[in-house]
């Protein structure tokens, strides 16, 4: 009987102890940081964005309520019809209206 007890007391110890380290946090390890660059079109000095210039990426980024649709559609637009003359021309775009063309007004720019 004293044996059986021994051998689970034996058991038991040996148990925790092996939890105990597998549960046990790892080393310090130091977080590396590496730096994203990301490509965009040119902006202008006053910080808008060319509308006859800028990519897909940048008006997606750079305009309020713009996303990889609409901004495909006025790079789309652009192409086939050519530069812009001017900021309200946006409006002859699919999908983008006179509440996105004035929430903007103010970031964009024709050259």
């Amino acid at each position: 009987m004293r044996t059986g007890y021994f051998y689970s007391l034996v058991f038991a110890l040996l148990s925790s102890f092996s939890m105990g380290v597998t549960a046990a946090p790892a080393g310090k390890t130091e977080a590396v940081n590496t730096p994203v660059v990301t490509e965009t079109a040119p902006k202008t000095q006053a910080g808008k964005v060319d509308l006859n210039k800028a990519d897909a990426l940048t008006l997606q980024q750079e305009l309020i309520g713009v996303g990889e649709a609409k901004a495909q559609a006025i790079v789309a637009y652009r192409d086939s019809n050519g530069p812009f003359s001017s900021a309200d021309e946006l409006l002859e775009v699919k999908g983008i209206g006179k509440a996105i063309l004035d929430k903007n007004r103010d970031r964009l720019e024709v050259n």
